[in-house]
């Protein structure tokens, strides 16, 4: 079972980033490249707890859909995103928005999948999806983080991801 850590560092209130971070229109606009787009449920604007939305994309050449549900919320601390149905055997990604002490905020993504055909699945786990699910992760953040600077009145910076050891 991978599992991704990752933290991006923002100059913005952690209220702003918890926002974006939930924004459906955002995160199609951040995953553009893919073709992502949400199809079914709630489709745009901010998805809250309860609620579920359908992506269809395509991601290693293969249009795909999953379903994920917001199966936790404390504003404006955390978040977590479940698959309800999709490629993976499961997934669930808890998104966390720490003060930084200085104004701005410390985003961390837990990304915890499985993913399917067992054996088979866990090699391609090891030889290029986890690889690539950190590489979106840190697409997705890196436009999070623009907007919100952007909001708060910075100029933009260089990205600030970093994988937690």
């Amino acid at each position: 079972m991978p599992r991704i850590e990752m933290t991006t560092l923002i100059r913005a209130p952690r209220e702003v980033v918890f926002d974006l971070a939930r924004d459906l229109d955002l995160h199609q606009e951040s995953q553009a490249s893919k073709q992502e787009r949400a199809v079914a449920g709630k489709t745009s604007g901010k998805i809250e707890l309860g609620e579920s939305v359908t992506w269809e994309a395509v991601h290693i050449g293969i249009r795909q859909r999953l379903t994920s549900k917001i199966t936790a919320m404390d504003p404006p601390n955390s978040f977590r995103d479940s698959m309800v149905s999709g490629a993976f055997r499961r997934f669930d990604h808890d998104h966390l928005f720490l003060d930084d002490g200085e104004g701005g905020t410390e985003m961390r993504d837990v990304f915890d999948y499985t993913s399917p055909a067992g054996w088979l699945g866990r090699v391609v786990d090891r030889l290029f999806l986890t690889l690539y699910m950190r590489r979106l992760l840190s697409e997705r953040n890196d436009v999070i983080r623009q907007h919100a600077e952007r909001l708060a009145g910075h100029p933009p910076v260089p990205l600030d991801s970093k994988e937690l050891p």
